[in-house]
């Protein structure tokens, strides 16, 4: 029988400065895999372009700042622009892939006559000689512009081919609708490599899209036997979500997350998102890239001291500072889902027989716990719902975590389990996609 064992690698890196920066991370990442013998490497949701995690672009109902307009031009010149169109969020397509778009050299200028076919700003290019001198098939997730608008997409980046397909998230979740345009469901389409010998199908649904039933049904559909989840969730919440869709389709799963620290405020305590307010105060001004770690700050007025508790309501706390103090800047840290949690500068009084001792616990920088705007949790799972690899849980070092996997796993849960096949009664329920062909890819 041939073999069907195939490497997969993910990591947790976090966005850099700069896109130059990025890349340079993510061929690191990919010559570190090479050593390890990795065949497919996947990288996190928004990697390239960053993640806004925090940031709210001054944006309230019926009101923007201009200062949010500011945020939102920063991180549009941040986002990378692969020469893609529009195309109804679906882009040009296989005239994409295959190069056939027309140049997008200014007439008259001097930067088209050496690559007439040239389009974007290079990052596609990068990507592939990446691929290229690796010998690493990489999927990544990164912020793509195109027209007036962003995406938050995915490639598919053949060492041999070039980029062979590319994804933009189709329902951008919560707030990310603020500044990401919906993309179509034709970039749902899987598609296919073969490595040594082994053919694979696979597909990306990123992050929340995976909470989308009829979307992982899209992908079941065409028989993808690889499910690619880049995702910004780094919840445990998470990880049972993989496991779910793991069994549910009969496919490796393989999920990729940033790990990012929080940094501390001046107090101690870790923030994770800017204080517009504060910027202005100071008359400081955020690095030319925003979204790559949380920024903090100082506030200069007094708030009262609160708590929320599991349903997201305030509780008002009466623990004011003692009189004889100053009053300072309310502490605080954040929860893994951005929610802020008050806390009151606690007062211990201990009695003894002959003295009275108070003491004010307030934590600095030197012993605050690192506190984690996004835990990671990059993972591996198997067709039957078991965890290879991971979860990374809080590792921001770059660490890559992999598995040998044996694809013929998909054949053999297929005995009791084909979700878009003999298990789906095909005959009472069916699935159509608009701009999106299902038939099953084969083996």
């Amino acid at each position: 029988m041939a073999p069907t064992t195939i490497r997969l690698g993910t990591a947790s890196p976090g966005t850099q400065a700069t896109t130059a920066e990025t890349l340079a991370q993510l061929e690191h990442i990919a010559r570190q895999a090479a050593s390890k013998n990795i065949d497919i490497l996947l990288l996190p949701e928004a990697y390239i372009g960053g993640y806004p995690r925090g940031t709210h672009f001054g944006c309230v109902i019926g009101s923007r700042t201009n200062e949010g307009r500011e945020e939102y031009l920063r991180y549009f010149q941040s986002a990378v622009d692969l020469g893609d169109t529009v195309g109804d969020g679906a882009g040009a397509g296989q005239a994409w892939v295959n190069r056939e778009l027309p140049s997008d050299a200014v007439p008259g200028s001097d930067g088209g006559n050496d690559a007439p076919n040239k389009r974007g700003d290079g990052t596609r290019e990068e990507l592939e000689r990446i691929s290229r001198d690796t010998g690493v098939f990489i999927v990544t997730g990164l912020i793509e512009k195109a027209g007036g608008s962003m995406y938050c997409s995915a490639v598919y980046v053949c060492p041999r081919l070039g980029i062979i397909g590319k994804r933009r998230k189709v329902m951008p979740t919560a707030t990310e609708r603020l500044v990401w345009a919906q993309g179509s469901p034709a970039t749902l389409r899987a598609v296919s490599t073969t490595i040594r010998g082994v053919r694979i199908n696979m597909a990306a649904a990123i992050c929340w899209e995976n909470y989308m039933p009829l979307l992982r049904q899209a992908l079941y559909a065409q028989n993808i036997n690889l499910y690619l989840a880049p995702t910004a969730d780094g919840r445990d919440a998470w990880l049972s979500l993989l496991r779910t869709v793991a069994i549910e389709g009969r496919c490796f799963v393989l999920s990729s997350n940033m790990c990012v620290r929080s940094r501390p405020t001046p107090n101690g305590h870790p923030t994770n998102h800017p204080e517009e307010d504060e910027e202005k105060a100071n008359g400081t001004t955020r690095d030319a890239s925003p979204f790559t770690q949380p920024h903090a700050g100082t506030l200069h007025h007094r708030r009262r001291q609160s708590i929320l508790d599991d349903d997201g309501n305030e509780i008002a706390l009466a623990c004011p500072p003692p009189p004889s103090k100053p009053r300072g800047r309310r502490q605080s840290i954040f929860d893994e889902d951005g929610n802020e949690i008050v806390l009151c500068k606690p007062t211990t009084t201990t009695t003894k027989p002959t003295t009275t001792t108070t003491t004010t616990t307030e934590p600095g920088p030197a012993t605050a716990k690192s506190v984690f705007t996004s835990r990671g949790g990059s993972t591996i799972i198997s067709p039957f719902g078991d965890v290879l690899a991971g979860p990374q849980w809080e590792d921001d070092s770059g660490t890559l975590t992999h598995a040998d996997v044996d694809f013929a796993d998909c054949i053999r849960g297929r005995l009791d389990l084909d979700t878009a096949g003999s298990y789906s009664r095909n005959d009472s329920f069916r699935l159509e996609v608009r701009g999106l062909d299902l038939a099953p890819l084969p083996y």
